[in-house]
């Protein structure tokens, strides 16, 4: 084995030597480690295998952690989708404008768990309640100058939302929003979700559950008329 050539000239026992040397060097290069073969009979080598086994006991804790984040993630998914389904199936019942309206309100407050809620109608409607949650803009968009970049983008946008656009949105609350998630009802209004938490929207966060919920409500309230 000593005869050994390796690559640029070294040998392997060239190789041993500067191992001999740098006794640290597989706490830096674990994967080596446990790559290494060897002998049967360990002998020295017996703390090199324990070395090997404690690395691989590592690995598999690190990968037990990843799974059971993975099916937590993934029942956290299926919930989530259960409760579209039936907010969904809620807002095809609907028998009125401001049926649907409300059953939107009250879905996301019981079901989702939102601290507070808030529905922009561009228009007005038959019979439409005098609720804190329902916010009535007859100008459309065009009276909204702090959401033209955000009603052109047509995509949910979530985080911290900047001063004027928390007060149009919920008035003498916005003071207790901290995170919140805005979303386009396609040319109808926005839907927008505040939360207490400031860690409970955040711009990283997947938005795929969002847009379904958006057209669920685009689809419901736009079987009704809004002048």
């Amino acid at each position: 084995m000593s005869d050994l050539t390796l690559k640029d000239g070294l040998t392997a026992m060239d190789v041993a030597s500067y191992l001999r040397r740098h006794p640290e060097f597989l706490n830096e290069f674990p994967d080596l480690a446990v790559a290494l073969r060897l002998p049967r009979d360990q002998g020295p080598a017996a703390s090199l295998a324990s070395y090997q086994l404690d690395v691989l006991r590592d690995k598999n804790r690190e990968l037990s952690r990843r799974l059971h984040e993975l099916v937590e993630i993934a029942h956290e998914n299926e919930q989530l989708m259960i409760r579209v389904h039936m907010l969904t199936l809620s807002l095809m019942r609907a028998s009125s404008l401001a049926d649907s309206l409300a059953r939107v309100a009250a879905g996301l407050t019981e079901d989702f768990h939102t601290d507070l809620v808030r529905i922009v109608l561009f228009g007005v409607g038959p019979d439409l309640p005098d609720a804190e949650w329902l916010v009535l803009e007859p100008g459309g968009r065009a009276a909204l100058p702090a959401f033209q970049e955000f009603l052109q983008r047509n995509e949910p946008l979530c985080g911290r939302l900047q001063p004027e656009k928390l007060s149009v949105l919920f008035g003498n609350q916005a003071g207790e929003v901290h995170s919140a998630v805005l979303m386009p009802v396609n040319g109808l209004g926005m839907l927008a979700i505040g939360s207490n938490d400031m860690d409970r929207f955040h711009p990283g966060m997947g938005t795929v559950f969002l847009k379904l919920i958006a057209e669920a409500i685009t689809a419901s309230v736009a079987r009704f008329p809004i002048t």
